[in-house]
């Protein structure tokens, strides 16, 4: 059992945990992600490991409630327990200094992005920060992303904070200003990542971007989370997570995400009559 050390929410339906692991503390790097169970039955889901502290112990990952069991982990309070913790997981995100970069984050793949941010500014790199969300108030790691960038830009949907519009204007705008930028490393939703491979594309900027594919045990035997990369199948749990993003054929890849997305809903909703059962029945 892994014990929640702290829970904070940082932006509605956004909820930072650090959890007592100490193994994968100490050896955690950038870009490796966990395995999490809640419990006996339950679903396996990868979450990045958003930073760790290996003196005390612990990991933090970061995770959005957008289905039955993150809805689940995010309802439990501090000093509660998760049956399994399984990693670090993955590659470590390939860390060169390159002099210059470009961190670009959607949503709460900005939570994802912050530890390689970090680990490419501690290898001497000039960071410069993109961050998209779809408002003002799901923005998040700001201030945390800041204090390992030379710079920080952010785009929202609606307009209500920084640019209004899309990671891409900000980078382009950046690419167009800065020819020094030699790599882009972009995480967040599926179509984003397409957009920002084929904006790098036409300037010849090397892009990495990290593929939260379908994944079930995280060592590449279900075959769950394959992706074709230059023409050859890949796993995303083991060959990655960090692929060319030049190569990722994205087209299949959103296509095969849709698969179960029928099935997450069913199962999304059974949870949501669930705890509304339950409310009845304490509040008659």
């Amino acid at each position: 059992m892994y014990a929640i050390l702290t829970k904070q929410e940082i932006a509605p339906t956004i909820t930072r945990f650090q959890i007592d692991a100490p193994f994968i503390a100490r050896k955690r790097k950038a870009g490796n992600f966990v395995m999490v169970r809640l419990h006996e039955g339950g679903e396996r889901i990868p979450l990045t490991i958003a930073g760790s502290d290996p003196v005390r112990g612990s990991i933090i990952i970061i995770v959005q409630a957008v289905g039955k069991t993150t809805r689940e982990l995010c309802a439990l309070p501090a000093g509660a327990s998760i049956l399994d913790v399984v990693g670090p997981l993955g590659n470590p995100t390939p860390i060169e200094n390159h002099g210059q970069v470009a961190c670009v984050g959607g949503g709460v793949g900005t939570a994802e992005l912050y530890p390689i941010a970090t680990a490419l500014n501690d290898a001497g790199n000039r960071v410069h920060t993109i961050i998209g969300a779809r408002s003002k108030e799901l923005v998040i790691l700001e201030p945390e992303m800041a204090a390992c960038s030379a710079s920080v830009r952010v785009t929202t949907d609606d307009g209500s904070y920084g640019r209004k519009g899309f990671v891409t204007d900000e980078l382009r705008d950046l690419l167009d200003a800065n020819h020094a930028v030699r790599a882009v490393y972009a995480i967040g939703p599926l179509p984003m990542m397409k957009a920002v491979a084929e904006l790098t594309r036409a300037y010849r900027v090397h892009t990495l971007v990290s593929l939260n594919t379908i994944m079930v045990d995280g060592t590449g035997m279900c075959g769950g989370c394959r992706v074709t990369v230059g023409g050859r199948m890949k796993f995303a749990c083991v060959d990655g997570p960090e692929f060319d993003g030049h190569e990722v054929d994205f087209d299949e890849l959103m296509m095969r995400n849709r698969s179960y997305a029928d099935l997450e809903r069913m199962s999304d909703d059974r949870h949501r009559c669930k705890l509304a059962a339950a409310a009845t029945e304490a509040h008659p």
